[in-house]
């Protein structure tokens, strides 16, 4: 799953040094002082942080989160003697308690952390509640103080939690925060219609889920996930280079899948169609080395293909297209990962070339 977050309007803890959430920082907290000038004779602001460390300046290993997967707690297991906390996923690696160091019994699940944990969720970034005044009730209505949403947009929360969760192997714990997101998400649909960022947001969620049920094993949910996910992807505008990208990589996952499924021809077509997409951004974007770089990819995997197919041809001329375009484009030298990327790829598919002169001359 790839680490990019689709809500771009709050920052990630992780980066919280960055200059970029520096500046959402600063938007952040200005917003709320502008109208509470505008509003003064009628409301004041405040926007508090998460008592437990989930605010968009900070993050803490708070006491509804695991220490192994550093993401909230899933299936909240207790070890017994010591009685520390972790995701159930988590702690079943062990033996003794990463806390501690006591050996575990036993581990057994706990209900009412765990439904805390729930709580806290389901309430989080949704908080907007007023104050009541001390001076009474014309008071208050004259001047209501109303907290903001304590943290990050709620969206953008579960994904973070999500992401820590994978690539900590916690695979049901970040698809329950994913599965969370997107019904969130559709809900907003629902009221909003299909505007740009929620079919952007959603789009991306679903092909999050998809590599969830791909670590899992589960083909058949995580093709159903990609093609969702490619069907929202496919209504916008495609003068935007994530949502490019993210679009052509869904479709290369299924034919992945299609492929390792033996199904050649499902698979030639959704890599026929990545390719696609990935060509009609060079036209624009051709000075984008990393876009040059993700259509030699294409080309790579539909020539596979159709060696596999026994359409050597067709597949010699891919593997010469790709080779061509990797040979002539140029890298900064601080480019080096591109590099790295651009010389693996190149190995690739000279080896594919020279398997098929090897096969011709044995024939011969």
């Amino acid at each position: 799953m790839k680490p990019v977050c689709p809500f771009v309007k709050a920052a990630r803890p992780d980066d919280t040094t960055s200059k970029k959430s520096g500046e959402n920082s600063v938007k952040h907290q200005a917003e709320p002082e502008s109208k509470a000038k505008k509003d003064s004779n009628d409301s004041a602001s405040v926007s508090p942080k998460c008592p437990f460390g989930y605010d968009s300046q900070t993050f803490k290993i708070g006491p509804l989160s695991c220490m192994i997967c550093q993401a909230l707690l899933f299936e909240s297991s207790k070890c017994v003697p010591c009685s520390h906390a972790f995701c159930k996923a988590c702690i079943s690696r062990f033996k003794d308690c990463p806390l501690c160091g006591a050996d575990i019994e036993k581990i057994e699940p706990d209900a009412n952390l765990q439904g805390t944990v729930d709580r806290f969720i389901e309430g989080h970034a949704r908080i907007k509640r007023s104050i009541n005044s001390d001076k009474g009730e014309a008071a208050e209505e004259s001047k209501q103080v109303i907290y903001e949403d304590v943290s990050l947009e709620r969206g953008s929360f579960l994904v973070q939690q999500a992401m820590r969760a994978f690539r900590a192997q916690n695979i049901e714990s970040a698809k329950s925060r994913l599965s969370l997101c997107a019904e969130d998400i559709r809900g907003q649909l629902e009221k909003m219609g299909n505007t740009s960022e929620l079919c952007s947001q959603l789009g991306a969620v679903l092909g999050m889920l998809g590599d969830c049920c791909r670590a899992k094993g589960d083909a058949s949910s995580a093709v159903a996930y990609f093609e969702e996910s490619v069907e929202f992807l496919s209504k916008l505008p495609k003068d935007d280079l994530e949502i490019t990208h993210t679009l052509s990589v869904s479709l290369n996952k299924i034919g992945d899948l299609k492929y390792y499924d033996g199904d050649l021809q499902a698979a030639r077509s959704y890599y026929f169609r990545s390719l696609n997409v990935r060509r009609d951004v060079i036209k624009c974007k051709s000075d984008v080395p990393s876009q040059v770089l993700d259509v030699a990819v294409s080309l790579a995997k539909v020539a596979d293909v159709d060696r596999n197919l026994g359409n050597e041809n067709s597949a010699t001329d891919g593997f010469q297209e790709a080779i061509d375009m990797l040979e002539s484009l140029t890298l900064k030298s601080e480019a080096s990962g591109l590099e790295q990327r651009r010389l693996s790829v190149l190995e690739f598919l000279r080896s594919q070339l020279a398997d098929k002169q090897e096969q011709a001359e044995t024939t011969v």
